[in-house]
């Protein structure tokens, strides 16, 4: 998930199925809102999970949503991949 989630930011949106979608949804919108509030303490916390980069680029998308409380990101569906059948999805930040 760790992997995901830094493509997601480094991204803005990714294509994945639907089933790591949901599951990478919750931590998303938790780093999200630790961006939200920059301090030493939140930083720290970030930077167990990801790199600087990745950690400057949560804190300035993170300024958008200043004044939302929550309901960062939405997934999309979309068709099943033909190889296997599994359903596809994209998950990207609401603006």
């Amino acid at each position: 998930m760790k992997s995901l989630a830094s493509s997601f930011f480094v991204l803005g949106k990714i294509k994945t199925t639907q089933a790591k979608a949901k599951e990478v949804r919750p931590h998303i919108e938790k780093w999200i809102t630790r961006g939200k509030n920059p301090t030493v303490a939140n930083r720290r916390i970030l930077a167990t999970t990801f790199s600087n980069d990745v950690i400057k680029k949560i804190v300035d998308r993170s300024a958008e949503f200043a004044n939302r409380p929550g309901g960062y990101t939405r997934i999309t569906k979309l068709v099943r991949r033909p190889g296997d059948g599994a359903q596809m999805a994209i998950i990207e930040l609401v603006k």
